[in-house]
């Protein structure tokens, strides 16, 4: 097992793997890195299986059962990629057990297409809790205006919530806020609050993207001195929010009843710019009771000469905020920075599902 990963866990952070795909279902990759990699999660979205869709022969068989049975699109999607998230829901099942189904979780997302639609996106979660059917599954809700009361309402169902698309400080209170109002809803309506799990997941690489290309349009010297300084910032005042609402006497009422904490997740952990060191996202973010999702690349490179040095967000709460305000001040609007992600994130996310629609339409026609 890598030193690096291993201390991760030692510092009280989980690691997951944000990729899935049948070839590595069936082939025992994903086991064979929850042993070496320490590896104890998944997180899938439509752009990686897309991607998924595209390589090899893995799904052929069932695209082609699919096909001559006149499945429609949309539903085949669903069968396709709710077979994958079972199987390694399983896989990952001793996880689960040992961790007092804590970690062990594999996520998957609602459509898209329904991130400013409240009620369908409720109908939709339910949909896929049902058709999984895996107490280790989480379903991944944007954090849209629009998706706050439905992760309110999802967790009122006893549902783990993965909430996915947060950049803003302002929109993870809001995230956090959702989260206990849901636990509240599902004491209410009679479900056991400590087996219903979430994640909050803050993307990370995103945001340096966007503001350092802002900084460089800007181009002055005081500009250039903070680029690559944004996320990592932002993402440390994101957990200090988190220790903040999760001392407060509305969570510890909760917690008497055995629910558990919204855990942090770092996601976009893949460095973007190759001037910044690869492991970045994972060594300057490490801090108890988190999760960082890494791609297959991510978790390699940390595997092969990531340095661990144990918490590297609880001391940095002043600099961070010193670095927003310096960022502010040189001319970048943050909130203009986090509302075009969002709504960048949401566009994105939408075009991977209709690439994926759309190669399926032609699998589905070929195959059957």
């Amino acid at each position: 097992m890598s030193t690096a990963l291993k201390d991760l866990a030692t510092a009280g952070q989980s690691v997951w793997l944000d990729d899935i795909s049948r070839e590595r279902l069936r082939t025992g990759n994903l086991a064979e890195l929850m042993s070496t990699h320490h590896v104890t999660g998944v997180t899938s979205n439509p752009t990686i299986f897309d991607k998924a869709l595209a390589e090899g022969d893995a799904y052929d068989l069932q695209v082609h059962d699919l096909g001559v049975r006149g499945v429609s699109v949309g539903e085949a999607v669903r069968l396709l990629t709710a077979y994958d998230i079972r199987w390694a829901a399983d896989t990952l099942r001793p996880v689960y057990d040992a961790t007092d189904r804590v970690d062990g979780r594999v996520s998957l997302e609602v459509d898209p297409r329904l991130a400013r639609e409240t009620e369908r996106t409720i109908a939709e979660a339910r949909s896929l809790w049902w058709l999984v059917d895996r107490p280790n599954l989480m379903i991944k809700i944007p954090a849209t205006v629009e998706g706050l009361p439905a992760i309110t309402q999802v967790l009122g169902h006893g549902i783990s919530v993965n909430v996915t698309l947060i950049f803003s400080l302002e929109r993870y209170r809001e995230v956090m806020d959702a989260f206990l109002a849901g636990l509240e809803l599902a004491r209410e309506n009679g479900h056991d609050v400590s087996r219903i799990q979430s994640v909050a997941s803050f993307f990370v690489s995103r945001v340096d993207a966007e503001v350092d290309k802002r900084l460089k349009a800007i181009g002055t010297p005081e500009a250039e001195e903070l680029l690559g300084r944004a996320a990592i910032a932002n993402a440390r005042l994101a957990y200090r929010d988190h220790e903040e609402v999760f001392s407060s006497e509305r969570w510890k009422a909760l917690e008497a009843q055995g629910a558990t904490p919204q855990r942090p997740l770092w996601a976009s952990t893949g460095v973007k710019d190759p001037a910044y060191a690869d492991t970045r996202y994972v060594s300057e973010l490490v801090a108890a009771g988190t999760v960082n999702t890494m791609p297959q690349a991510t978790l390699d490179a940390t595997a092969d000469h990531g340095e661990i040095t144990g918490d590297t967000v609880r001391g940095g709460y002043d600099a961070a905020w010193a670095d927003l305000d310096a960022l502010r001040e040189v001319g970048v609007n943050l909130t203009d920075v986090v509302r075009h992600l969002e709504d960048d994130g949401v566009v994105k996310f939408v075009d991977s599902w209709e690439s994926l629609l759309s190669r399926l339409t032609m699998k589905l026609d070929a195959l059957s």
